[in-house]
């Protein structure tokens, strides 16, 4: 799952649950927020016509229609999710966009992909959350054929992306049973550190391994900050539980928290990542 503030992020229910609902409700938002990360992307992937590419982790669809837009009539994409419910809104996506992408509802982790058949596989933050990722990558890597690409992005080091446990920090006092970070573990930040990534990648086949940091500017209307922290990341699978005059409490402590980021109608922050390319 394509996640920008996960620690929402968990187990299949609960991406088949509130989590791949809520990330369905905020689409509008996150796909223009992470908008520029696409294109990062797909420009470092750059796909030729008629190439075969498979997006893991896809969301609902954003990076993969762009991606099919790319490689014309003549090429096939394929998105896969662990998610039905964001699955269902990449579909509808590519429908009404009249392109011909495939989208798959299973765990990119274990799917029986076709052998060798795919030119690239890709992902924008869908790679971070293998419970085994050495196994993971392998099952990728059977999927592209010779000579393939990997090309994915995830995130740089917790410390270095301070926008993204804003909320998490600021609302710990009043929820104190929030989840913490397991930066060693599978989660936003599983794939931060270099050398996990190359260890990983080689040890699942994969070769010419190169990593590329990045830094990008993303934003969102600061008229949907309140609905993006209270949805999505820890955050957000808290409130459900707690009283009114708490969750009050929270939304008015976590909004200020976010002040340093807001400049008029727009909230802007940089996205520290690693852009990843490797060869089967």
């Amino acid at each position: 799952m394509n996640d920008p503030h996960p620690a929402g992020a968990g187990p299949a229910h609960e991406w088949n649950g509130r989590s791949g609902n809520a990330w369905v409700d905020e689409q509008a938002v996150l796909d223009g927020m992470l908008a520029p990360l696409e294109d990062v992307l797909v420009e470092a992937v750059s796909p030729r016509a008629g190439d075969r590419v498979l997006d893991v982790g896809c969301g609902t669809g954003g990076t993969t229609v762009a991606l099919a837009r790319r490689v014309g009539a003549r090429g096939r994409c394929v998105g896969v999710d662990i998610s039905g419910a964001v699955i269902a809104a990449a579909r509808a996506r590519a429908e009404r966009e009249g392109l011909p992408v495939r989208f798959v509802h299973a765990d990119a982790a274990e799917h029986a992909f076709e052998p060798a058949s795919f030119d690239a596989v890709v992902s924008r933050f869908g790679v971070m959350f293998f419970d085994d990722p050495v196994r993971a990558f392998g099952n990728l890597r059977r999927a592209a054929r010779p000579g393939g690409r990997l090309c994915f992005v995830c995130w740089r080091d917790i410390a270095e992306n301070p926008f993204m446990t804003t909320a998490e920090r600021a609302a710990a006092p009043l929820l104190p049973g929030l989840p913490a970070r397991r930066p060693d573990g599978p989660g936003q930040f599983g794939l931060s550190d270099p050398d996990v990534i190359r260890r990983v990648l080689a040890g699942s086949g994969w070769s010419g391994v190169e990593l590329r940091p990045v830094d990008v500017e993303c934003a969102l209307p600061e008229a949907e900050l309140v609905g993006y922290f209270t949805r999505l990341g820890p955050v957000g699978q808290a409130l459900p539980g707690v009283d009114e005059r708490t969750r009050a409490r929270v939304v008015e402590t976590v909004r200020a928290a976010f002040e340093p980021y807001v400049h008029g109608a727009r909230v802007r922050f940089t996205a520290a990542c690693w852009l990843v390319g490797a060869e089967a």
